[in-house]
């Protein structure tokens, strides 16, 4: 029995819960470290004065194949964004959506000015081939950027510059589009089989589900690690603790003496929390930006539960910035783009670490690449892709190697 209580998890947030529900199945007691004061890593809701707001502008896309297996998504009461979105360039308001998924986008589609209607048959015959196309198939796709890609499919600049560069720079969080297109792939084929989603708690409420299942699990909050070796795990306040099997789902190349893996490179973004009086901002839809120099990229307003409207704000172009400047400049874009009078600003979330910058994506993996030292197994979307899905897939992978080691599976 020792050694299924001598298991340890290195963070809280998705991947973290995740090990430690497959690690309950197979009668395991493990122990979450966790530095800060609460689960969920960077899928948390914050409480800032009397309101709940979201650690940046995240959805849950319902087609992820494990929101599905380990969500109840009917218990989260999830808001369902429209499918597409509405650009704001040049002083006019177009929309851009899936006439598939919604009829009444058919015409605002075709006759929008974000591209041809060579542009918008494209964009339906991509959907349309992406639904046919399986996960183990995008994975193994040659990789180039996302850029490339469309070039390639043989869109005009125009949608390129007008739809897909502010709506995937807003998921990607780079303005380019460099990233891999095995993730534009998995991430327009999840659009398109299911819904972007948020809980009507806030995005929080994912990891607060998955911590109400454990049972067995205890947490303790506050407690940060210094290092860690096949036996022991050393914490910042000197303490020892003797280990059996340990998955780290934080920074394992600063925590891991003599570990060959480079650190995580990572995406950076902003969100900006307004309450404002009114919005042209249609609801459950996301609008978009595209005019060239602007602060904001994407915008999401919503009814909170006392009935206010909040305005939130994804801006790229941080780096470098005070507070302030930022502020300010996001607040004229919004009553100029947003039709808004009176705007009050609640906060800001410099994120630093949003999304990993990562290449040669994968979906999945043996259970046994997870050993990364002795006693030591590796979890987190930074193994696999930035995405949720990616989180618990690698959570779940890192519980079943600890297991399989742990009973002689391999070694």
């Amino acid at each position: 029995m020792e050694q299924k209580t001598s298991v340890y998890i290195i963070g809280a947030g998705v991947s973290g819960l995740i090990a430690a529900y497959e690690l309950e199945q197979a009668g395991y007691h493990p122990v979450i470290l966790e530095k800060q004061g609460t689960c969920g890593g960077r899928i948390q809701t914050i409480k800032v004065e009397d309101y709940q707001l979201d650690l940046g502008f995240q959805v849950l896309l319902s087609a992820y194949p494990l929101a599905q297996k380990y969500l109840d998504l009917e218990a989260l009461r999830l808001r369902k964004l429209e499918p597409g979105a509405q650009i704001l360039v040049d002083g006019k308001r177009f929309v851009i959506g899936d006439p598939l998924r919604n009829w009444k986008v058919l015409l605002p589609t075709i006759f929008s000015g974000i591209g041809s209607v060579r542009d918008k048959l494209k964009v339906v015959k991509l959907n349309f081939d992406l639904r046919k196309k399986s996960l183990d198939k995008i994975f193994n796709s040659p990789e180039v950027t996302t850029l490339e890609y469309l070039r390639t499919l043989g869109f005009s600049e125009t949608i390129i510059t007008r739809f897909f560069k502010p709506f995937f720079s807003g998921i990607f969080l780079e303005t380019e589009l460099q990233t891999s297109s095995r993730m534009f792939e998995f991430v327009y084929k999840m659009f398109g089989e299911g819904h972007a989603m948020i809980p009507q708690d806030g995005i929080g409420a994912i990891s607060e589900q998955l911590k109400a299942k454990l049972i067995k699990t205890t947490f303790r909050y506050n407690c940060e690690v210094q290092s860690l070796n096949s036996t022991v795990i050393t914490l910042e306040n000197g303490e020892l603790i003797p280990h059996q099997g340990t998955i780290v789902t934080a920074n394992a190349a600063a925590l891991i003496p003599n570990l060959t893996d480079a650190e995580t490179e990572w995406k950076s973004c902003m969100c900006l929390y307004f309450e404002v009086d009114n919005t042209s901002i249609p609801p459950e839809t996301i609008a978009l930006i595209a005019d060239e120099g602007k602060m904001s990229n994407n915008l999401y307003a919503y009814q909170d539960k006392k009935g206010r409207t909040i305005l939130s704000v994804t801006t790229l172009k941080h780096e470098g910035m005070g507070e302030e400047e930022i502020t300010e400049t996001v607040k004229k874009e919004i009553q100029t783009y947003c039709g808004t009078g009176h705007v009050k600003h609640i906060t800001n979330f410099r994120i630093k670490q949003a999304l990993p910058n990562l290449e040669n994506l994968k979906y999945t993996s043996e259970p046994s690449a997870s050993l990364i030292a002795e006693n030591i197994f590796i979890a987190g979307d930074t193994q696999f892709n930035g995405s949720l899905n990616a989180a618990m897939e690698s959570g779940r992978l890192a519980a079943a190697g600890l297991i399989e080691k742990k009973s002689g599976w391999f070694s």
